[in-house]
This record gives C-alpha cells, structure tokens and sequence, in this order.
C-alpha cells in the first residue's frame, strides 16, 4: 500500500486565492439564497437574486483553478518542455522551481534521451505562492520520480544566482517572477536569466501577467523572442509562455 509520503505531490498553486474564489462564491449563493429580498443595507436596497451572478461567477473561476491544480499544470508543463528539441546532455535551470514540477518533467526529457544532462532548481521556498512548499519536499518528488540523482537544489532568490555566466542550455521558469512585486528586481532577476543562459540557449518563461515586460527586458539584452498562449481551458489563469533565444 503506498503511504501518502510515497505519493507524488505538487502542491496547490496560490492556495489563498483558491480558498477566497470558493468561499466568497459561497456567500453570494447563500445570500441569494437565504438572505429577504430586497435586503436593506443602510440607504441601499439589493435584489439578492442578483447576487447568484457573482456566485456562479467565482464559483467557476474556483473550479477552473481547481481544474489547472489537477490536470491543467501538467499539460502545460509538457507544453512548455515540447518547445525544446531535447538532445540530453542539457544543462537546465528552473526558477523558482516549488516542488519540482517543472524541473522534474526537464530531468525526465533529459533521462529519456541520454541521461548525461543536469536540471537545477532554485527557490526561496514561499507558502504563499505554493501549498506546502520546501526543499524537502521537492526533493521527495524527484526521488520518486526517479531523478534525483541528476538534479540539485538551491535555496536563492532569482536575482541572486550564484552561478557562473552561460551556465544553462534551457531556462525555466513558471508562475514566478510576478511574485517578485518590486519592479527594478524583478527586471534584476530577467537579467540573471539572461547572464547565466548559454549562448545558442533557450529560456521558457511562463505568467499570466508582465510577460509582456519579460519579452521587452529579453529584447533589450540580445535575445531573440515569440510568445505562446497555452491552453484557455486548463490553464488559470491563461499563461503565456515568452520564449527568449540567445544567440551563438
């Protein structure tokens, strides 16, 4: 019988905002349905039948991330890795790599290959952004998936890599570098993905929001970039993922 610390996990994403999704979605449906209409607050009066929109509205929005949670970010993961031509002996890099989900679908496209590839991941290790998020925890994941042996993880924030320059052939990073809310820093951070990424490699960044000043900020240093919406289905919010090329 396989134990709950044998079983995969990858956390829940943003589990606040999942929290806040359904429990609002339930007090506008509960209010719709219980609360006197119209309901008199002060000099205001509401028709609280109006109140099932918002409900329904955010009750959705809840399944739908619940919907990413479960299956949208593993789809997404393998859309992001299908955008490399994996050769095997990759050196790779996941910023802000949480419990691995990333980093362990690159070890597993390297393995598949030739195995004589590295994959790196470095975190701070944030709660807020991932559900039970730690070093350790992540490291239980790529044991069980197998990997553990070619990867490493390293406690740093984003725009403090310690690794030397034209370190990584592949750069990754998913639902990151928006939670670095300080503008200068998180362009600091774009920086060192553009200082540690080998010439002739490649970075996937993947938000749902700035993509559009990770595509500028890789512009200005020399790389060549496209972006890619994913799924609108799976994917809550829907990400895209700007792909940066630095030149040989």
């Amino acid at each position: 019988m396989t134990t709950p610390a044998q079983r995969l996990d990858y956390g829940v994403d943003a589990p606040a905002v999942m929290r806040n999704l359904f429990l609002f979605g339930a007090l506008f449906l509960l209010t719709a349905i219980f609360a006197p209409s119209p309901l008199h607050l002060g000099p205001v009066s509401l028709v609280t039948r109006s109140f099932y929109w918002p409900a329904g509205f955010l009750i959705a929005e809840g399944l739908l991330f619940l919907l990413y949670v479960k299956v949208g970010k593993f789809r997404h993961r393998n859309f992001m890795l299908s955008q490399h031509r994996w050769s095997g002996d990759e050196n790779v890099l996941d910023v802000g790599c949480g419990r691995g989900l990333l980093l362990a679908g690159a070890a597993k496209r390297i393995v598949a290959v030739s195995g004589k590839g590295h994959a790196t991941g470095i975190d701070v290790w944030s709660n807020v952004d991932m559900g039970g998020n730690s070093a350790a925890a992540t490291q239980r994941n790529l044991d069980l998936e197998g990997v553990l042996s070619i990867c490493t993880l390293v406690t740093r924030s984003a725009q403090e890599m310690p690794f030397p320059d034209a370190t990584f052939d592949v750069i990754l990073s998913n639902l990151c570098l928006h939670n670095i809310y300080d503008e200068p820093t998180r362009r600091k951070a774009l920086q060192q993905i553009v200082r540690v990424l080998k010439p002739g490699g490649i970075a996937l960044i993947s938000d749902y929001k700035l993509t559009g000043e990770y595509a500028d900020e890789f512009r200005r240093a020399g790389l060549v970039v496209e972006k890619k919406c994913g799924s609108l289905i799976t994917t809550f919010p829907p990400l895209t993922v700007v792909i940066a090329r630095k030149s040989l």
